[in-house]
């Protein structure tokens, strides 16, 4: 069901509509292990790392779809906050429109080049054919997971995040069963691995699509709907394309910073490895934080209730912190028992070396938390150049430390490459929010529904 975000205490709506993002980011984490533990057993080792070398290109492309989505939400967010249901529907169809033109390209562009960027990687001969194989199946489901990502997006900006957490579930569970059944029973190798994952995908989508149909009457469309204009259309493209550029910047620095621990070698590799999924667990409150803080201000910003959006974000932010220093107080205590989970007994160079990371990242998660809430606010607020910039900061951070820090100091100074990372997009960040927030509660905006740019004057 919808949830109108600009009533009630902020802190308690940040955390309800916080937790079934918090559990499906978790759920998908522990379906990604579960899915590399799949291929690892049936098809050997080579098939294993036919899928995991293709990790940061996936990551690049399908990053770029999930952000670009996530940004076309952020109107439809602020249009629910404003009332202004006529606008919700434009935007549901604006960013359908949109989506359906960019995913054409991406997918003609990410298939043909597939091959080529995996031998520009250095992708080593054995395994080059199955990471083709595997990674022409994903770019060839693009659309799949695009039209889960922007309908679950779209109803994340109605204020509920519990549906799609539902649908996330079911399409993890799905995967995982039809990875055995293409794997062992029609053997269809690592391409069988990527075909569960799109069929899963599109099973969610589908479901999204029924999900509205029943539930969600305001999004019915009508014919006047399919008249929006270009600057509507353009409206959605200054947030979206900004959010789904941030996103590859980001892999492009996680490209660089591999290229760097490869040159360590294999231990180190390994340590980073192992170190960086109970990495990718912990920071999952933080994450969640950050993607509710994006819809509340968004919704609350159609609303013209600026002050409520500094409150909101200040309690957000403590929240979130909290939860950070507890996380990394986890992952350093207790870090040596999970790297061990990952590589087994008789590896302690690697349990060593992965406790290097943790204890460097884990004890600034601070930083990440506030990078977090004051980039989705930013965001949910339709500025996107200070992100986006930041994001920038964040790549060229990361490329310094792999191949300055890491020269300089070996393996810790690889691992410094995130907390530099969350640094540098840090400082612009926060001047940019605590700016951009004086100057709104100062001077507010009329809410959305009294602006010119209202999308029923849009269609004229």
């Amino acid at each position: 069901m919808t949830k109108d975000l600009t009533k009630g205490s902020p802190a308690k709506l940040i955390l309800y509509f916080s937790l079934p993002l918090l559990i499906g980011n978790l759920f998908q984490q522990f379906y990604s292990m579960a899915d590399t533990f799949i291929v690892g057993r049936t098809l050997g080792v080579d098939a294993l790392a036919s899928v995991g070398c293709t990790g940061s290109i996936s990551f690049f492309i399908i990053g770029f779809a999930q952000g670009l989505t996530a940004g076309f939400s952020i109107i439809t967010a602020q249009r629910f906050g404003a009332n202004d249901l006529e606008g919700v529907r434009k935007s549901a169809v604006s960013s359908s429109i949109l989506s359906a033109v960019i995913t054409v390209i991406l997918t003609a562009v990410s298939v043909a080049l597939a091959r080529p960027i995996l031998v520009a990687m250095n992708t080593p001969e054995n395994i080059l054919q199955g990471a083709v194989e595997y990674i022409s199946v994903i770019f060839w489901g693009i659309a799949a997971s695009v039209l889960f990502n922007l309908l679950s997006n779209i109803i994340r900006a109605l204020g509920d995040s519990t549906t799609p957490l539902v649908f996330l579930v079911i399409a993890c569970v799905l995967n995982i069963g039809l990875d055995y059944l293409f794997i062992l029973v029609f053997s269809m190798g690592v391409a069988g691995a990527g075909w569960a994952t799109v069929i899963s995908q599109l099973a969610a989508g589908l479901l999204c699509i029924g999900y509205i149909g029943k539930k969600l009457p305001m999004l019915h469309l009508h014919r006047e709907d399919f008249r929006v204009s270009r600057s509507f259309h353009i409206a959605h493209l200054k947030v979206g394309l900004p959010m789904a550029f941030q996103t590859s910047i980001i892999a492009i620095g996680a490209i660089a910073l591999q290229s760097a621990l490869n040159g360590l070698g294999s231990t180190a590799v390994a340590a980073y490895t192992a170190a960086q999924k109970i990495d990718a667990l912990a920071v999952q409150p933080m994450a969640s934080f950050g993607v509710t803080m994006a819809t509340f201000t968004a919704q609350n910003f159609g609303a013209g209730d600026m002050p409520r959006i500094r409150r909101g974000v200040r309690q957000c932010a403590i929240i979130s912190v909290i939860f950070s220093i507890l996380a990394g107080a986890l992952v350093i205590l207790a870090g040596r028992f999970f790297v061990e989970l990952f590589v087994g007994p008789g590896n302690e160079q690697v349990v060593d070396m992965a406790m290097i990371y943790l204890v460097i990242n884990g004890a600034l998660y601070f930083m990440l938390a506030l990078l977090f809430v004051w980039r989705n606010a930013l965001q949910g607020l339709g500025k996107t150049l200070i992100p986006t910039l930041a994001g920038i900061m964040e790549l060229f951070m990361r490329i310094f430390a792999a191949f300055i820090l890491a020269d300089i100091l070996g393996f810790a100074g690889a691992c410094m490459a995130n907390p530099a990372a969350w640094l540098g997009a840090l400082i612009p960040l926060s001047v940019a929010y605590f700016l951009t927030i004086h100057k709104l509660v100062a001077h507010p905006p009329a809410p959305l529904t009294m602006r010119r740019t209202a999308p029923e004057d849009s269609s004229k």
